[in-house]
């Protein structure tokens, strides 16, 4: 499976603009194509539930929407999208259920909180295939292992956090600040990639006494005034940049950056066109990315071809030393200049590759850095 999504994922690696019961949205419910598939792939459908979030949360769920719409377009396959009525287990299974009632065999669900819906409906319903994005093998919590017709990524979020930390410190700023959503595994990862690259580039750089970073979790997925009130705090305190990680929590960053000309770290996409076009043109320094688009694309052309393997739940990375066929990456909008280079992220990428500089994936201990970094817990 990892050669199959490795080949799409030199493809497609340039993402789309982004790591609730059963009714749809006010869109067509279904988007069949124009012409069917040549392959026995006709009687394939899609369908993708989200989680908490819609399609144009302009992160997780939209990227996850759009990639597999285009994918069923441009191969003649049915497709609708789901959104649960609530934020719960039993509404996620409810809109899983309703796709399968009305035909659809291929379910595709993105993010963390589909761990209790999959491990609910996948035995009973074992001729449609699952794939889930973000969902771990303990949040599955498959008593007998993880049954053949479910697959799930995960990725190395503390890689592309370890790469935005370094490059932000390389670029010059020494006041950071890192704003979670909730802290969940990939969250975390995330963020404490973030403090260990800052740390890295700040020793090299011999700036470890200059360097500080506020790190804290809006505990939701979205901004709000409260959590907005709180990065104004930052702000004013004098932080540069805040890398904003989860959902559409970026909002709350960015519109504090706006009142004082600061900056912002995009997640799981580039973010740049989104956080640029809404707050201000050069606010988006870099984004942390994963490769969510080419790895819906490249599973579900496996199921069509017959040549998707369920049963575990693959862990994605690096799997080059060129930056642009990794599974997690930073974009090259980018805004590099002399103390950070193109060529100075291939580097970093090439040595991270090669076992040269180690990340840690620990999400239960705090980093330990020779920076000062201000944890303060949950702001809401």
């Amino acid at each position: 499976m990892k050669k199959i999504i490795a080949l799409a994922l030199a493809l497609c690696m340039v993402l789309a603009l982004c790591a609730c019961g059963g009714a749809k949205k006010d869109e067509p419910a279904a988007e069949p194509a124009a012409e069917p598939a040549a392959e026995p792939a006709d009687a394939v459908m899609v369908a993708m539930v989200t989680d908490y979030g819609d399609i144009t949360d302009q992160s997780f769920n939209q990227t996850t929407y759009e990639a597999c719409k285009e994918f069923c377009t441009d191969n003649g396959l049915q497709f609708s999208y789901f959104k649960p009525a609530g934020d719960s287990t039993p509404e996620r299974v409810s809109s899983i259920e309703q796709a399968i009632d009305e035909g659809y065999n291929v379910i595709v669900m993105p993010g963390f909180a589909f761990g209790e819906a999959v491990r609910a409906v996948a035995e009973e319903y074992s001729d449609i295939t699952f794939i889930a994005l973000d969902v771990s093998e303990s949040a599955l919590g498959f008593e007998n292992g993880v049954p053949s017709n479910v697959y799930s990524a995960v990725y190395q979020e503390e890689l592309c956090g370890y790469m935005v930390g370094y490059a932000a410190v390389k670029l010059g700023y020494e006041k950071l600040g890192f704003l979670g959503g909730m802290a969940v595994p990939a969250v975390v990862r995330y963020g404490y990639g973030f403090v260990q690259g800052a740390d890295a580039a700040a020793t090299e750089l011999e700036k470890t006494d200059k360097v500080t970073m506020k790190y804290a979790y809006g505990n939701q997925f979205y901004g709000d005034a409260d959590i907005t009130a709180a990065m104004d705090t930052w702000y004013n305190d004098g932080t540069e940049v805040v890398f904003a990680c989860g959902g559409s929590i970026y909002s709350s960053a960015a519109e504090a950056a706006a009142k004082v000309g600061g900056k912002v770290i995009g997640v799981d996409v580039d973010q740049i066109g989104i956080i640029d076009g809404q707050y201000g043109e050069g606010m988006t320094v870099t984004s942390a990315m994963k490769g969510l688009a080419p790895t819906v694309k490249a599973l579900l052309a496996s199921v069509v071809d017959g040549t998707f393997e369920g049963g575990k739940v693959e862990t994605l990375g690096l799997v080059s030393e060129n930056p642009e066929e990794n599974y997690v990456q930073i974009p090259m909008t980018t805004q590099f200049d002399d103390n950070f280079t193109a060529e100075d992220y291939a580097a970093l990428v090439a040595g991270m590759f090669k076992g040269e500089i180690v990340v840690s994936a620990d999400t239960e201990t705090e980093p330990v850095s020779a920076i000062a970094v201000d944890y303060q817990g949950n702001i809401k």
